[in-house]
């Protein structure tokens, strides 16, 4: 298998030039739109299927066609000196690299590191709100929490007073250990909850934001200083407790609704006062970050300001595991959030300990050739993303994704039964959107059963349901009219299949790592962030689709209907970017920035910390 760090290494430049256009293309793009994978001579594997083809402008096709523009573009500014590494840093940031940037790049440019100064958007976006706070407020908030990684003379160790070390916690502690001696002092509190906790109303965070934009300044080298100050200050200092909200799990809606913009759609609605109510599904794509139906911009989709109806559709804001949320910007770093949440992202603690935990992985095996995969759509999981409950488990988005993908559930709706179907709505046949034959004709369900192989695997029933021997059941009383539960499947089979839908739990789903680094193709759903958004562009490394997922049906018709050599171009594309970026060098790479940042955000000379040597030549 052909890496992508070794197409990069062929050329001095990371690029090749196409002749007849007069322009330099990664070498990544070339040999991705150059060259035909294994599966694509010989015997035509392309579906048959009972509708014609759709038209050739269909709007996958433009988007895709977009996104590989856009992500070529994207390459072409990727940074090969520390000079430019430095320069399109201050042209982004507006302010100079903190102090052991030249370390950082040098480790970077070793470890064959694909360096884009966008893909550090993240850090920045995270960071930014805390130029709004005094730095030695940000090292009291910091100091003296629960889950503790403590950085103190080029060493890492956990807090003192941790009787036993998390797995979170010890899986970062070791990420941590590793560049510690390249970091000043620093104190790093760790979520190591599920859910994402910290969550500062926008009126609030906008005054942070706006102190960090006018915060910005290339001051003059000469005044730039190299040495941190440390968090020595804080050390003795008494623990900051700011008001943890708990309990409120089934009103969690109304404070992401306090963190959205003042003129979004999600800050216009309150929390539905009750669940035990049918569900409130669009009965259209949401114009906001579609093209004619489908995900064009990914970020949007995530965002539940621009969903009100996610309110009572993702477990989320339906009454999730727990709760622990503060109002107040705090100095927490966690794996994931919501939009609207506040955290410092790092890589995921399942992502780092992958040879551990193969539960989430599989193993090192990623899948066979693509031609001898099945043509379908395989997952398993638990009933997880809420509390799954006898009075709104309709509302839950596991559910929904279970039921929409089940033959027999949408073919009782299509025969008029909606009961059938509590979890979604399916759309008319006269609806402009997904013109393709199966929904026209009221053939959905018998369609979606010849590929769809997704059901629970445990449905976590509370309170549990229980045997006669009094030991709990893998089933529910609530939902054995409306969905089974199947023996689970290892996760190494599931390479087996062509399509690995990826969704939700609790939070983010643990699994996604793996299947961008699978030879089949993910198509994933979220509206969780991690560290790794700003490195992966949709329709080149994975396929999109909404949360509703009204989406799915229209998606798979056009795969499946002439369009396999794409979906197959997209799955190894994004396995050969995978394993280029996202690999346990570029999560120490990413941490290791975005401590240098939170070091220098919270010294008392945060203004005068630089690196500007390069300028000093």
């Amino acid at each position: 298998m052909i890496r992508l760090s070794q197409l990069f290494r062929s050329s001095a430049l990371g690029a090749i030039h196409k002749p007849g256009r007069g322009q330099l293309v990664p070498a990544f793009i070339v040999f991705a739109a150059g060259t035909g994978f294994a599966g694509h001579h010989g015997t035509d594997t392309t579906p048959k299927k009972p509708w014609n083809r759709p038209p050739s402008n269909h709007p996958i096709d433009e988007l895709i066609s977009e996104a590989r523009l856009e992500f070529n573009t994207l390459m072409g500014k990727r940074s090969l000196t520390l000079e430019q590494a430095a320069l399109r840093y201050r042209e982004r940031r507006g302010r100079h690299p903190p102090p052991g940037f030249d370390k950082w790049f040098a480790a970077a440019v070793e470890q064959d590191a694909v360096i884009v100064e966008e893909f550090f958007d993240r850090i920045h976006h995270d960071i930014n709100p805390f130029w709004g706070l005094a730095p030695h407020e940000i090292r009291r908030r910091a100091h003296g929490q629960a889950f503790m990684v403590l950085v103190r003379n080029g060493k890492a160790r956990p807090a003192q007073d941790d009787k036993e070390t998390h797995f979170r916690q010890q899986q970062w502690l070791e990420l941590v250990q590793k560049i510690a001696p390249n970091l000043p002092d620093l104190d790093m509190f760790i979520n190591h909850m599920d859910e994402s906790r910290v969550m500062v109303p926008w009126d609030k965070l906008s005054e942070h934001v706006a102190a960090e934009q006018k915060s910005r300044r290339l001051l003059p080298p000469g005044q730039a200083i190299t040495k941190y100050s440390g968090v020595a200050d804080v050390d003795d200092a008494p623990r900051h407790d700011p008001v943890w909200l708990h309990g409120e799990t089934h009103k969690f809606w109304d404070h992401v609704r306090d963190a959205c913009p003042p003129d979004s759609p999600g800050r216009k609605v309150s929390a539905l006062p009750t669940f035990n109510v049918s569900i409130e599904f669009p009965m259209a794509p949401m114009p906001e970050y579609t093209y004619k139906g489908y995900v064009k911009n990914f970020t949007a989709s995530q965002d539940p300001c621009l969903q009100p109806h996610l309110r009572g559709m993702h477990g989320t804001f339906i009454e999730a595991i727990s709760m622990s949320t503060t109002e107040q910007l705090m100095p927490l770093f966690g794996e994931c959030k919501l939009p609207q949440n506040n955290e410092m992202l790092i890589p995921s603690a399942m992502y780092l300990a992958e040879g551990t935990r193969k539960e989430y992985s599989g193993g090192g095996a990623r899948g066979g050739p693509w031609r001898n995969k099945k043509d379908g759509v395989m997952w398993r999981g638990g009933a997880s993303g809420a509390r799954n409950k006898a009075d709104h488990w309709w509302h839950n988005h596991r559910h929904r994704f279970v039921q929409m993908l089940n033959g027999t559930t949408l073919s009782a709706v299509e025969a008029g039964d909606e009961d059938a179907g509590p979890t979604f709505r399916l759309l008319p046949a006269e609806s402009e959107f997904y013109p393709f034959t199966a929904r026209k004709e009221g053939t959905l369900g018998a369609w979606v059963a010849t590929w769809a192989d997704v059901e629970f695997a445990a449905m976590f029933c509370d309170p549990p349901d229980t045997g006669p021997d009094g030991k709990p059941l893998k089933t529910c009383k609530h939902t054995d009219a409306f969905m089974k539960v199947s023996a689970g499947v290892p996760f190494e089979r599931m390479y087996d299949w062509k399509y690995l839908p990826d969704v939700d739990g609790n939070s983010f789903s643990g699994r996604y790592r793996a299947f961008l680094q699978s030879t089949s193709l993910p198509l994933k759903s979220t509206i969780y962030q991690e560290w790794h958004d700003t490195r992966l562009m949709p329709w080149v490394h994975f396929v999109p689709f909404d949360n509703s997922y009204l989406d799915i049906y229209g998606i798979m018709e056009y795969f499946f209907n002439h369009h396999d050599e794409e979906a197959e171009r997209i799955a190894l594309e994004g396995q050969a970017w995978a394993n280029a970026v996202l690999r346990k060098e570029d999560m120490l790479l990413y941490t290791w920035r975005l401590l240098l940042e939170y070091a220098r955000v919270m010294d008392d000379n945060r203004d005068r910390l630089a690196y500007v040597e390069d300028l000093m030549r």
